[in-house]
């Protein structure tokens, strides 16, 4: 399973809209809105590698004001049990 972090520039009128838009896409597990440089972020989750050439350039590109996007891939997921259990080996 690959994830990936699509980070979205949008007009700021229709952030809403393409934040639902993007919501709706296959292989798109979650959205949010956020601050900074970027407007939103979604997460993918992603059988193939070939399927992110689908959802970015294929269907992201195409929603109405969507002004830039950058998406970053994930190498691991961590969670706190992870950290927990990682730390808890070996100790009696």
């Amino acid at each position: 399973m690959l994830t990936a972090f699509v980070l979205i520039q949008a007009e700021p009128a229709k952030i809403a809209q393409i934040a639902q838009t993007v919501a709706n896409l296959p292989n798109v597990a979650e959205v949010y809105s956020v601050t900074g440089d970027f407007d939103i972020i979604a997460v993918l989750r992603l059988a193939e590698y070939e399927q992110l050439a689908e959802v970015v350039p294929e269907s992201l590109a195409r929603i109405d004001g969507i002004r830039r996007t950058n998406t970053i891939l994930a190498f691991r997921r961590y969670s706190a049990q992870d950290l927990k259990a990682a730390w808890d080996i070996g100790v009696a």
